[in-house]
């Protein structure tokens, strides 16, 4: 026995003998190792690209195709000038879908010396590049959500062949770019937030990163979660900066508070019905109106006195109320089986809204009776949070770490491994996707 375990232990001590010199040559000798082996690591390689700014390139498109729709101007001047115009005054609801306006600001810092050839990095961890060859992604600054509004918003008027001919050039200046024949167009980043954004010709840029305010009208093989970026509505009344009463709770003296449309399409009905439910609790401000300038001044009074806002579905999943009714610390009251949410990888909106299904939220005195029966102390928590996370959710120029425009970009940089993914297989793949 004795025997036994002084052969074991010989081939052990010979074991370590050997593995003490291979460790100790491979760690000396490693540092003469070509960089490039030694980043090989994946970790190493993901960690060092979301240390730094994320390279764009922006399309230099002629003004017509953006920042002379603010103006009602047809000019046709380059877009990559120096100066940036200041969002109108007085445009009403076109503002809620101006995402594609503040993701173009971001790419323009308001100090830049003269001929400078670099964006900078923004502060916001985005740097513009004017090298499409040294970008990671490439930004489309069309306005065509502005550009729905704008040119025929009633979908008959001629003006709306404007649109479609905007978006049939736009077509041909992208098929005609190497940046974007290189990567079938995979990593272009193109806002289409209006639901009806782009609607003539959406299916043909259906392999690039579009910024979307939810999927209910983009068919599943042009739009979906994996590659698109929920971003958030523009929110049209004034955010709530110095609500800090003694006692929040009291000072909303309104249980649920809801003014806009009522008559909407699709999920959207449910508003109609819910009219009629709502009707005479005398703690419900429940109003049918239109976004004119009174109006949201009214709503931003009233979110402001309610303890809970019903967000119900419009014409799709979503609306602008949400985001509202998040600036003005009123706690959401979300109605829609299919919504959407912007930065959920990050944000749980369980914390500060509540959610109900169209079936929930249509049976009588259920919802009214939830509210009322609603914990002050799970309130005022919400309250608290809606106070914390309500700067996620403003649009600023120049952007500012942390706000929507900041996180619409971080949403941008998580979907490129995914984009590389794609780009890299269809460059090598004789049969594509033989798997399915």
């Amino acid at each position: 026995m004795a025997a036994k375990l002084s052969v074991a232990a010989t081939v052990a001590l010979s074991f370590l003998l050997l593995l003490i010199p291979a460790s100790l040559f491979f760690f000396f000798s490693s540092s003469s190792l070509p960089a490039r082996l030694l980043s090989f690591s994946p970790c190493l390689s993901v960690a060092s690209a979301s240390d730094r700014a994320l390279k764009v390139y922006m399309y230099n498109l002629p003004s017509r195709f953006n920042l002379a729709m603010l103006s009602g101007s047809d000019g046709d001047n380059a877009s990559n000038d120096l100066s940036f115009p200041p969002w109108p005054d007085g445009s009403g609801v076109k503002r809620q879908h101006s995402v594609e306006y503040w993701m173009m600001a971001s790419l323009f810092p308001r100090e830049i010396s003269r001929g400078e050839k670099t964006g900078g990095d923004n502060g916001i961890g985005v740097l513009r590049v004017f090298n499409g060859d040294e970008a990671d992604v490439f930004f489309v600054p069309f306005f065509s959500s502005l550009s729905f509004n704008v040119h025929g918003h009633n979908m008959t008027d001629p003006d709306t062949e404007i649109d479609r001919q905007l978006q049939v050039d736009l077509i041909k200046i992208l098929r005609n770019s190497k940046f974007y024949q290189r990567s079938g167009g995979r990593d272009h980043v193109i806002p289409m937030h209006h639901p009806n954004a782009f609607r003539f010709y959406r299916d043909l840029l259906n392999s690039s990163m579009l910024v979307v305010s939810d999927f209910a009208r983009l068919p599943m093989d042009v739009s979906y979660l994996r590659k698109d970026i929920v971003a958030p509505y523009v929110h049209v009344v004034s955010s709530f900066f110095d609500d800090d009463p003694s006692d929040p709770f009291d000072s909303r003296p309104t249980l649920l508070f809801f003014r806009g449309r009522t008559v909407r399409k699709a999920e959207g009905i449910v508003r109609a019905k819910l009219a009629k439910m709502l009707k005479g609790f005398e703690d419900v401000h429940f109003e049918d109106s239109f976004a004119t300038g009174e109006g949201i001044i009214a709503s931003t009074e009233g979110m402001r006195k309610s303890k809970f806002c019903l967000s119900p579905a419009g014409d799709t999943p979503s609306s602008c109320r949400l985001f509202d009714a998040i600036v003005s610390h009123c706690v959401p009251v979300i109605i829609s089986d299919r919504i959407e949410l912007p930065f959920e990888d990050e944000i749980d909106y369980t914390k500060f809204s509540l959610f109900f299904s169209v079936k929930e939220a249509l049976t009588p005195n259920y919802l009214i009776g939830q509210l009322r029966n609603f914990p002050r102390e799970r309130w005022l928590e919400m309250w608290r949070r809606l106070k914390n996370v309500s700067h996620y959710f403003e649009f600023n120029y120049p952007a500012q770490k942390g706000d929507a425009v900041d996180l619409i970009w971080q949403q941008v940089r998580r979907k490129l491994p995914d984009v590389n993914l794609s780009m890299h297989r269809s460059r090598r793949l004789k049969i594509p996707d033989w798997w399915r």
